[in-house]
């Protein structure tokens, strides 16, 4: 799907769509246009910050992780503790989760196992931040038990997504 959608050449035609779109608005209103300009850069600047972490995250990992060791630490060979891993990496994480796809789909095709990336997105629930105001309105027990919860239940729902995922392909193999 992705490659007849580059090859077709559909993503230029959008792009051009939507400037010859804005141009025809804005010779028709240029308040509109000029107040989406400056409502996009507003966007831009509050963006690039973290789109900076995240490439200089990928760059990183194309730089320091090889196929090997991801394979080796966080692949289908990885041992008990990739899961502590992933959860820390899950609740250290900040910033918009669309930013992180492209960092998960460099480490799954690296040999990162299905199951840890589904407990990495779990626990992204977890905000360290505001974990200070959950204890104030709903006091300290309440707070280590859910965070304990939902920590359980991520390494939990990976072993879920893994299981699902291995089915969905044995199906793909045996057709």
């Amino acid at each position: 799907m992705k490659k007849s959608f580059q090859k077709s050449g559909a993503n230029w035609i959008f792009l051009i769509a939507v400037a010859v779109l804005y141009l025809i608005l804005g010779l028709w209103n240029p308040q509109i246009v000029f107040a989406a300009l400056e409502e996009f850069l507003t966007l831009l600047k509050k963006m690039l910050p973290v789109l900076g972490v995240v490439f200089a995250l990928l760059f990183l990992s194309g730089l320091v992780l090889n196929p090997k060791a991801v394979a080796r630490y966080l692949g289908k060979g990885a041992d008990i503790r990739a899961w502590p891993v992933a959860v820390i990496a899950g609740i250290l994480s900040a910033g918009s989760i669309y930013l992180w796809y492209p960092l998960l789909g460099d480490l799954k095709s690296k040999g990162m196992r299905d199951a840890l990336i589904a407990v990495f997105l779990y626990n992204r629930a977890v905000k360290i931040p505001l974990l200070p105001m959950m204890i104030y309105y709903f006091g300290i027990r309440i707070v280590v038990i859910l965070t304990i919860l939902m920590i359980l239940f991520s390494v939990l729902n990976g072993l879920l997504v893994e299981r699902l995922v291995s089915a969905q392909e044995g199906r793909k193999n045996t057709s």
